[in-house]
């Protein structure tokens, strides 16, 4: 079937902006930050798609390495110890880019994982509102730091607290509610014109680190002694 010659510009230009993304890029990762509910995993998905780069969910990651869901992990040994293994496990996915890395929402208030994500990748603040926010994370039950009397004086807590932080990324982009395609297209945008000007600025890029293995190390959630 033909391609309307209308639309065919239009492909060839998003063609091009996605190839100008990943070669400034080179070996960095597209690292998403925000609270709960702001669309990290769902829309970086699409986000890798789009770009043709892999997607990880440091998340996921992190069960993998501990072996328990992060409730579990909350529920086990605290918070100060799932940080701790968080902050490990994030470290080793950016030395394994390129790739969209959706992190959680705590992580980038380690000032650790921050000068590392500004050092191997490029980190974007998906905002959204409150009534955003409270309207996603009540669809799901694994919250553990919702799981407080009052949900909604939480969230408003942890924007308080959080959203100066998450201010210090490279880029921001305000999730809503329209579909995540939207978003996905005001982040390639973002990050063409982002990278494009630092091109411009800096043109030489950092030679690739070698990859490790992507299985989880074995000192990065170690089991606590029972003693």
């Amino acid at each position: 079937m033909s391609r309307t010659p209308s639309t065919d510009p239009i492909r060839r230009s998003q063609s091009e902006q996605v190839r100008r993304i990943r070669e400034h890029l080179a070996n960095r990762s597209v690292v998403l930050v925000g609270l709960m509910g702001c669309g990290k995993s769902s829309i970086g998905r699409r986000l890798s798609s789009a770009l043709s780069l892999r997607f990880v969910d440091a998340d996921d990651e992190i069960e993998r390495a501990a072996g328990k869901t992060i409730p579990e992990i909350f529920e086990d040994y605290g918070e100060a110890y799932f940080r701790d293994g968080e902050r490990r496990v994030i470290a080793r996915l950016l030395r394994q880019g390129p790739q969209v890395l959706a992190t959680g929402g705590g992580a980038y208030m380690n000032e650790e994982t921050r000068a590392a994500i500004r050092a191997q990748g490029v980190a974007i603040w998906l905002k959204a509102e409150l009534a955003v926010l409270m309207r996603r994370v009540q669809r799901r039950s694994n919250r553990p730091l919702l799981k407080a009397a009052d949900p909604e004086a939480k969230m408003r807590e942890l924007m308080a607290l959080r959203y100066p932080v998450y201010a210090q990324a490279d880029l921001t982009v305000e999730t809503r509610e329209v579909p995540h395609d939207v978003i996905v297209g005001e982040l390639i945008d973002a990050l063409a014109a982002s990278l494009e000007a630092a091109s411009l600025a800096s043109p030489a890029l950092a030679d690739k680190p070698p990859l490790d293995e992507l299985t989880a190390t074995p000192d990065e959630l170690p089991v606590p002694s029972s003693d």
